[in-house]
């Protein structure tokens, strides 16, 4: 089965392509949202590509890693990209999807959301390649991918 994980930045999207048979990382990359387009013409493309990966890669279920509830200075701007990506999932044929902070993807790995913040800062190892060489969004992507496997 094939999952797909997204971590929203405020002029970017990050994603992350798994599947479970055998357990693998197929791509991980971001989709750049061109500085020209305004806000509707920047969702405009990010649901767009985002519902051509889901296509492309045959996903049959997805998570959000949403904004944390207690943030102090929220990005709207990611808050907005975070929205149109539920409603790409809900308009796809994706079996199932969730939605998340930390503490909820954590909990769909079974692991305690301290443990997951330290692997996202590398310093408790992860067995997938390269990810040693990874950026933090595109750990958070992967972990979600992975989270959705029990959906």
């Amino acid at each position: 089965m094939r999952t797909i994980g997204i971590r929203a930045a405020p002029r970017e999207l990050t994603f992350a392509v798994c599947d479970n048979e055998p357990l693998s990382v197929l791509n991980v990359e971001p989709i750049r949202i061109p500085a020209a387009l305004s806000i509707p013409e920047s969702l405009k493309y990010v649901r767009s590509n985002l519902l051509d990966i889901l296509r492309e890669y045959g996903i049959e279920k997805a998570g959000i890693r949403t904004t944390e509830p207690q943030a102090k200075s929220p990005s709207y701007e990611r808050i907005q990209i975070e929205g149109v990506v539920q409603e790409a999932f809900a308009s796809s044929m994706l079996k199932a999807y969730y939605t998340g902070p930390i503490n909820t993807i954590a909990s769909k790995l079974k692991i305690k959301s301290g443990d997951f913040k330290l692997i996202i800062a590398g310093e408790n190892r992860f067995d997938i390649e390269n990810w040693d060489q990874m950026k933090d969004n595109e750990r958070e992507a992967i972990l979600t991918a992975m989270g959705a496997f029990g959906v």
